[in-house]
């Protein structure tokens, strides 16, 4: 097989009350999508289901008595966990175990090469989780645990983790902001709303310091500047770095329907997107590419985007159809561009940029 679908029904049972954008129907399109579309019948892509992840796997990246306080809240019943949006319910801290344990099932099946990639479909999501607190509707922070599991089980030296959601991880850049066995890559929207981080100077700390790199669009962001931005950051940095595993944040948000991000991409993005980070995998980690889930809230489309993205890591044709031709305004992509320019110029003290 390909690639790895990590999934199980019971990421359904994560209940964020009526109304909250991430909701259970998430993954319901998505698995509906994907049972409609017969990418499962082709024979190159493969449901895995997962197993919980241990307390001490958890413990890789967040705090003990982060964890413990989590496993109490649920236990008594949920509620709001954070100031804001980040609802759980009494059965939420096994959820938040099982996609964790998706994460790290994905890594595993790449890493010993039974798959060649892996998607891991669960919620709740987990890039704006910290070591210490919930925030943006996650829990655990999947994507850093999964690298952290890389790290000290597979010895892996070098790990990429590209965040395309539309919104800044700052869960994930808080815990690897002083190391430099990981690369943090994040093409963003506008951060000044929320989370707050995600800005050009941010550029890590100690030994991690050029190892974290930002690129904050300005709203309403399409496509055309945000291959752009992709084909003159990403694509020159990963080159240099030469990442041994690449992980994925993979928000669907920038969708221009979506209700929660404030970018403009099309439907097709994400094909080429994944088009661009695959082939990047294969120059540099022999294909060893997993993409965790992250955003992505309109519901009428998401189950095509994440097909599409699952699609391009199996080499299956899938076709998704768009009925918007998205065009940024000169203004636009001139503040755009300008934006690419500056993280260039921040960035040129580690990296180089010569030929993008």
């Amino acid at each position: 097989m390909k690639t790895a679908i990590l999934f199980t029904p019971k990421y359904l049972e994560h209940d964020t009350g009526r109304d909250h954008p991430e909701s259970p129907t998430r993954l319901r399109v998505i698995r509906e999508e994907l049972e409609k579309s017969m990418l499962l019948e082709t024979g190159k892509c493969s449901i895995v289901k997962p197993e919980p992840a241990r307390i001490k796997d958890v413990e890789l990246v967040h705090d003990p008595e982060y964890v413990d306080l989590v496993k109490r809240f649920c236990k008594s019943g949920g509620g709001l966990l954070d100031l804001g949006d980040t609802v759980v319910s009494s059965k939420s801290f096994e959820v938040a175990l099982l996609a964790v344990g998706g994460g790290i099932e994905a890594v595993k099946l790449v890493a010993k090469e039974e798959f060649q990639n892996a998607f891991a479909l669960v919620r709740p999501p987990g890039h704006h989780a910290g070591r210490y607190y919930a925030l943006g509707f996650c829990v655990f922070n999947n994507v850093a645990v999964a690298a952290e599991y890389l790290l000290r089980y597979f010895g892996t030296k070098r790990i990429l983790i590209l965040d395309i959601d539309a919104h800044h991880g700052n869960g994930t850049q808080e815990i690897f902001y002083n190391t430099n066995r990981v690369l943090y890559l994040s093409l963003h929207e506008d951060p000044r709303g929320f989370p707050g981080t995600g800005f050009i100077d941010e550029v890590g700390e100690q030994e991690g310091r050029g190892y974290t790199v930002n690129l904050p669009l300005p709203f309403r962001t399409s496509d055309k500047v945000y291959l752009k931005a992709f084909d003159q950051i990403v694509t020159p940095i990963t080159q240099q770095y030469k990442p041994e595993f690449i992980l994925v944040s993979a928000g669907f948000d920038g969708f221009y329907l979506d209700p929660v991000g404030a970018l403009s991409l099309s439907a097709h993005i994400y094909t080429k997107v994944y088009s661009k980070i695959l082939n990047l995998s294969s120059q540099f980690c022999n294909g060893k590419l997993v993409a965790i889930l992250e955003g992505g809230y309109h519901l009428k489309t998401l189950g095509r985007l994440a097909s599409s993205a699952i699609a391009r890591l199996a080499s299956i044709a899938y076709t998704v159809e768009s009925k918007r031709s998205l065009h940024p305004s000169t203004r636009l992509e001139r503040k755009a561009e300008r934006v690419i320019d500056e993280v260039k110029r921040v960035q040129s003290s580690f990296w180089s940029f010569k030929n993008s």
